[in-house]
């Protein structure tokens, strides 16, 4: 008899792991028995995982630090072992915006993101930026938030951030609500394709190896079933492993663009699993290596250095109150341990520590691992700071 496993998750390219881990029958082999529930926003994701509707759950990775330590909504217990996906987010704004700025250096590539900059410092709207984020805990706003820092821009007093849900960002567009936003795909290029924005940056131009979403259980959940833990790791890095393969981008699409799941156009779905972006209602493309990584260089390992990187974000931005108890909250919400105990037999090579320098990468590097045979990065920021998860304050 299968043992049944109810996970949530919102319609985005980056749930891919969880479909596959569903449709091709990766959790059937190891016994399981996965039901699937699409959310439209990531607060109902997250109640229903806290009051036990859900065992597990597609998560934004601050959201699941938010979480435990009772930011933005009910507190809950919530341990992340896996990570399903690096990178995939852009960074878009109107083609209002836009237009109020001299000149359009748009269609050179990314040069987009320089005019958006300057929109904001100028205050072309005569008022500050809207940027729209899917949720206020969230990768796409701690990105937002450090890019335009890197820029000089303020983002307490020179923008003001909304929350809208993510297959709503381009009707928030179009209605004038927001001037631009951050989101994970396929919902910039929908935009794009209505004529509405412009993808100015993607996300991994601020942070190459930023984690997106990952695996979020209740902790009481994974101390029970401990077995059916392991069970759904190991299944879920073989779904990992083919949703990775460029041979296999075409079913996968034709798969997520179902309404049952992302239920957007099969080739917009594919530009991004490709990194083949549209940028701009005119038509201009850029080819992004690691748009969106879910497999390689160890994408899937939960690094307690990423976890502590997206507290100091909490704690610079004033969402939270640095403690001792709420960096330790931080640094075990991610559960690296658990990730080896779960795929020591099956993961090709494992880090052989639990967190590494953030930022410190400009191109693949040979790291400490268990077979000697791991490479790791990039995973350079913007400003090229670096982040040492030993000097947390």
């Amino acid at each position: 008899m299968s043992t049944r496993v109810r996970i949530g998750f919102i319609p985005l390219v980056d749930c891919a792991p969880l479909v596959a881990l569903h449709e091709l029958g990766f959790a059937r082999e190891e016994g399981l028995e996965i039901v699937l529930s699409r959310e439209t926003s990531w607060s109902n994701v997250r109640d229903k995982l806290a009051v036990r509707l859900y065992d597990a759950s597609h998560l934004l990775a601050p959201m699941a630090l938010a979480t435990n330590l009772g930011l933005g909504g009910p507190r809950a217990d919530i341990v992340a072992p896996y990570v399903l996906n690096l990178n995939g987010d852009v960074i878009c704004a109107s083609v209002q915006l836009l237009d109020r700025m001299a000149g359009d250096g748009l269609d050179a590539g990314l040069s987009g993101a320089e005019a958006m900059l300057e929109a904001i410092r100028r205050n072309a709207l005569d008022r500050p930026a809207v940027i729209g984020v899917p949720f206020f805990f969230s990768t796409h706003h701690y990105l937002v938030r450090y890019w335009l820092a890197s820029a000089g821009i303020d983002p307490d007093r020179q923008v003001r951030v909304e929350v809208i849900p993510p297959s709503l960002m381009a009707e928030a567009v179009r209605s004038g609500v927001i001037d631009g936003f951050c989101v994970g795909e396929p919902w910039g290029s929908v935009a794009v394709d209505a004529g509405l924005a412009a993808i100015t940056l993607p996300g991994q131009a601020v942070w190459a190896a930023a984690p997106e979403k990952v695996l979020g259980l209740r902790r009481d959940w994974v101390e029970e079933r401990r077995d059916d833990l392991h069970r759904l790791l190991r299944a879920l890095y073989r779904a990992s492993v083919w949703v990775a393969d460029p041979g296999n981008r075409t079913i996968l699409s034709e798969l997520l663009a179902g309404e049952r799941y992302v239920d957007a156009p099969a080739e917009v779905i594919e530009r991004a699993l490709s990194g083949s972006l549209t940028l701009t209602p005119r038509g201009a493309q850029a080819r992004i290596d690691r748009f969106m990584v879910f497999h390689t260089a160890s994408a899937t390992f939960p690094w307690r250095s990423q976890a502590l990187w997206f507290y100091e974000q909490m704690v610079r931005w004033g969402h939270l109150s640095a403690t001792p108890e709420a960096a330790a909250i931080a640094r075990e919400t991610f559960a690296p341990g658990l990730y080896r105990e779960a795929l020591c037999a099956v993961a090709t090579d494992l880090p052989g520590a639990n967190s590494k320098l953030e930022g410190a990468l400009d191109s693949p590097t040979p790291a400490a691992s268990r077979r000697g045979k791991l490479f790791l990065g990039p995973d350079r920021f913007c400003d090229s700071a670096v982040f040492d998860p030993d000097k947390v304050a």
